[in-house]
C-alpha cells in the first residue's frame, strides 16, 4: 500500500508461494492501470484480478482537477451540487469502450508470446526482463528482486473461485434462525444475545436477509429488535436496514454503522456501570463511515474520524476525536461534549451541533467549509431539544438528563455548525446574521 504496486504484487506473491499458500489465496492488484500492456505485466508477476479505477474515470469524463473533497467537481462526476452535476457527460458506453480496448490489446499482447489466455501467463515473471536504457543514471536500480521466480503452485484460478471458504458460522447467522417468525408471518420480534468482540458486523447479515426477502424499506421502524449485552466486534450495524434496531448494553469496536442504511443502533454502558459516559468512550474509530439513513444513540464518546463521509445519519452522541464529522455531506449530527481536532474538515452537507462547556471549539473546528455560530432559530434549537430527550430515554444518560433539566442555561453552550454553500437549502432557516469565519 503507497508503493508502486510492481513491488507490492511481486513481494506478496514470492512469500506466499515460499509459504505454500499461494494456490489458496487470489491476488487481487490496482494503482494505476491504463493499458493493456500493464495487465499482461500484473499478470505475469502473480496478479489475477486487476482494478482500474481512475482510468474509468477519465473515460467517464474526470478531468483529474483533484478536487473531489471539495464539491466543486467541473466535470459533475463527484459533486452535490445539482447545476455541477447537469454537466456530467458520461455514459456506460464510455465506459465498456475501454474495458474493450484494453482486454483487445492483452489478446494482442499474449497472441505474440504464443499464449491464448491470461490464466496461462499468472505468476511467469520469467517472461519478464529489466530493460535497459542505455544510461548509468537510469540503469543504475536492479529490479531482478522483483522478477524472481518462486516453484509453488498458484493454483487454478476457476477452482479457488468457485471453491471460496464459506464465512464461519456466526452470531448474525443465529439470528436469522430465530428469526423465522419475521421471515414467516411478519411477525414484530425481539430477541437478546451476549456478545463479545469477535462477534463481527452483526446485524449485517440479517440486513441483507431482510432486504432480499422482505425489502429494503418495508418494515416499519423498531419492527426488528436485537439485544445484546458484553463488546461488540468491529462493524456493528454495518448496512443496518430500516425496521432493526440494535441496542447494545456494554460497548463496541471501530466501524460502528458503516453504511448505516435505515436502522437504529443504540449502544449504552451496563446497567451495573458506575463509569461516567460523557467521560469515556464507547465507541471506536470511523463510526457511521458512508452513512445514508438511520439513527445512531451513543451514551459516550467517539474515537477519531466520528461520521466521516456520513450523508443522512442523524446520531448524538457525547464526545468525539479527531476529524469529526470528516467530508459529511448529509445528515444532523449532536455531540454533547468535546471535539477533538480539524473538526468538520470538508463538510458541505448536513448540520451538526456541539455542546462546547470548555470554550475550546473554536480552536478545533476547521473554518475552510463550514460556520458556526450560537444563536439558532426556534425550529433548531426545539429540534436539538427533542434529540436530546429521546437520546436520555434510549440511552438513560445521566449527561443528557442534567441538560434537560438545566436547559434554559445549558443551550447557550450549543454551537450550530453549518456548511456554508447549504445556508439557503435547508427547508427551515438558519440564522446567518454573525456567521463566523476563519
Amino acid at each position: 500500500a503507497g508503493l508502486p504496486w510492481e513491488l507490492g504484487l511481486s513481494e506478496v506473491n514470492q512469500v506466499l508461494s515460499l509459504n505454500n499458500l499461494r494456490d489458496k489465496i487470489i491476488l487481487r492488484t490496482d494503482g494505476g492501470f491504463k493499458t493493456g500492456k500493464d495487465i499482461v505485466i500484473a499478470a505475469m508477476l502473480g496478479a489475477e484480478e486487476y482494478g482500474i479505477g481512475t482510468t474509468s474515470l477519465v473515460a467517464m469524463g474526470c478531468i483529474l482537477v483533484r478536487q473531489c473533497h471539495s464539491n466543486t467537481c467541473p466535470v459533475g462526476i463527484c459533486s452535490q451540487d445539482e447545476n455541477l452535476r447537469a454537466k456530467f457527460k458520461g455514459t456506460p458506453e464510455k465506459v465498456i469502450n475501454l474495458f474493450s480496448f484494453i482486454a483487445e490489446e492483452v489478446r494482442e499482447i499474449l497472441a505474440s508470446l504464443g499464449f491464448k489466455t491470461l490464466n496461462e501467463v499468472i505468476g511467469r515473471s520469467d517472461l519478464l526482463y529489466q530493460v535497459s536504457r542505455g544510461s548509468l543514471d537510469l540503469d543504475d536500480l536492479d529490479l531482478n528482486p522483483i522478477l524472481t521466480s518462486i516453484d509453488s503452485d498458484i493454483g487454478d484460478y476457476e477452482f479457488k473461485i468457485k471453491n471460496r471458504n464459506e464465512v464461519a458460522v456466526s452470531l448474525d447467522k443465529k439470528i436469522i434462525e430465530d428469526a423465522k417468525m419475521l421471515f414467516d408471518n411478519n411477525q414484530k420480534i425481539q430477541l437478546t444475545y451476549n456478545i463479545k468482540n469477535t462477534d463481527r458486523a452483526l446485524g449485517t447479515r440479517l440486513s441483507s436477509e431482510i432486504t432480499t426477502r422482505i425489502g429494503m424499506s418495508k418494515l416499519p421502524d423498531d419492527h426488528v429488535i436485537i439485544r445484546m449485552r458484553g463488546t461488540a466486534g468491529q462493524s456493528l450495524g454495518a448496512f443496518l436496514a430500516k425496521g432493526i434496531t440494535l441496542e447494545v448494553f456494554g460497548d463496541a469496536n471501530d466501524y460502528v454503522g458503516k453504511g448505516l442504511s435505515g436502522g437504529k443502533i443504540i449502544v449504552r454502558p451496563k446497567t451495573s456501570s458506575t463509569l461516567q459516559s460523557k467521560d469515556n468512550v464507547i465507541i471506536g474509530n470511523t463510526v457511521l463511515y458512508g452513512a445514508t439513513k438511520g439513527q445512531l444513540f451513543a451514551a459516550g464518546m467517539a474515537g477519531d474520524r466520528f461520521c466521516v463521509r456520513n450523508s443522512g445519519c442523524d446520531a448524538v452522541i457525547e464526545g468525539c476525536g479527531d476529524n469529526g464529522c470528516e467530508y459529511m455531506t448529509g445528515g444532523k449530527v449532536i455531540i454533547l461534549g468535546s471535539v477533538g481536532n480539524n473538526f468538520a474538515a470538508g463538510m458541505t452537507g448536513g448540520m451538526a451541533f456541539v455542546y462546547d462547556k470548555e470554550g475550546t471549539l473554536p480552536v478545533r473546528i476547521n473554518l475552510e467549509d463550514v460556520f458556526y455560530q450560537q444563536q439558532m432559530t426556534n425550529y433548531w434549537e426545539n429540534f436539538l431539544y427533542s434529540k436530546i430527550k429521546e437520546h436520555f430515554v434510549l440511552t438513560n444518560s445521566n449527561h443528557a438528563k442534567n441538560l434537560i433539566a438545566n436547559w434554559n442555561k445549558e443551550k447557550f453552550l450549543f454551537w450550530q455548525i453549518v456548511p456554508k454553500e447549504m445556508t439557503n437549502k435547508f427547508k427551515e432557516p438558519v440564522l446567518v446574521e454573525n456567521i463566523k469565519t476563519a
